[in-house]
């Protein structure tokens, strides 16, 4: 019998459901999120040769259950969020909020959405997606330290730092404050503190970009002969892309990273907003090379705007339609750099 494995992930357990071709559920099976998850959840899928498994956001809580299987020599193929609720939601005899439900709900996806992204092994993309995330992680923390520092200045001379905030500029303010009181003493020993903090980000910060640079050079990725896409971007490109033959076309790539405007049309009035949905992070740098390209007179992204201003758009509008178009762009280079 030939059944597809849905699996309901969570951090300290999952709860597995084996689905036949008929979406009836024929055995459930809940193992605990440890070090031998793996192995007690093939020992009870052994009843089932002709198996396949289905995980629920397998690059989330599933991922390291998804790359154990993978390692076994399973198929498994990855169930967005979304989907499974929503086939929970309309079946009206399972419709309830538990664990096997929803696994039932993942395999039933499965089974009848055969264009599932199949989880691959770790591999560049694996890699590129940890450092981007890493290296937007010491970016924000970095700006949180130093706004920490701006505002503590400002507690310590009138006015604080008027100009453009560096650890350069910051560290002879303080070499100048004389504390005359022991709030004061305190509030520069924080700001020392803070200082220090914003040193030792920054540094990590650049030798997270450098790492990054070497990492997009050795997958030899064409993404960065685009205008305005340099090692962080290509990083979080092909990281947050993970699998791109997972979108038939690039129309499917566009609506994934939120740039495909959705139609807000009304009678015979027909117009298009601003789609807020879909991969924020994807949709942040493919804005990021919009802006880029746009700071330039001689690029092709500056002419495509021009063109849409001329046409009528509003600048919103035509920025929107410029990050369409380069998603465009980036698709056909994901594309083209996959293997042969």
């Amino acid at each position: 019998m030939s059944v597809m494995i849905g699996i309901d992930p969570h951090r300290g357990s999952h709860a597995a459901v084996a689905v036949d071709t008929g979406e009836e559920a024929v055995a459930e099976f809940e193992v605990q999120a440890a070090r031998r998850q793996s192995g007690e959840l093939l020992a009870w899928a052994a009843r089932f040769p002709a198996r396949r498994w289905a995980i629920e956001s397998a690059n989330g809580h599933g991922y390291l259950l998804a790359q154990q299987l993978i390692a076994a020599g399973e198929q498994v193929v990855d169930v967005p969020s979304a989907q499974a609720a929503r086939v929970r939601v309309l079946d009206s005899t399972r419709s309830q909020k538990n664990d096997p439900n929803d696994a039932r709900a993942v395999a039933i996806v499965a089974l009848r959405h055969p264009g599932l992204g199949a989880v691959q092994t770790e591999d560049h993309v694996a890699v590129l997606r940890m450092l981007a995330k890493r290296h937007k992680q010491l970016a924000s923390l970095k700006t949180q330290a130093a706004a920490r520092l701006h505002a503590l200045l400002a507690t310590l001379i009138p006015g604080g730092l008027r100009k453009e905030m560096s650890p350069r500029k910051a560290s002879a303010l303080l070499r100048q404050i004389r504390p005359a009181t022991m709030i004061q003493t305190e509030r520069k020993r924080i700001a020392h503190q803070l200082l220090t903090e914003v040193h030792r980000l920054e540094t990590e910060r650049k030798a997270s970009k450098a790492r990054l640079t070497v990492t997009v050079e050795a997958s030899g990725t064409t993404l960065t002969d685009i205008y305005g896409v340099g090692p962080v971007v290509a990083g979080l490109l092909i990281g947050y892309t993970g699998d791109v033959s997972r979108f038939p076309t690039r129309h499917h790539y566009a609506t994934y990273n939120g740039t495909a405007p959705t139609e807000a049309s009304s009678g015979t009035r027909k117009r298009h907003r601003l789609n807020p949905r879909g991969n924020r992070i994807l949709n942040h740098a493919l804005h990021t090379i919009a802006i880029c390209q746009l700071r330039y007179p001689n690029t092709q992204g500056r002419a495509f705007f021009e063109r849409k201003l001329e046409e009528g758009k509003t600048k919103k509008e035509a920025i929107r339609a410029l990050k369409r178009r380069l998603s465009d762009v980036v698709y056909r280079h994901l594309i083209s750099d996959q293997p042969r």
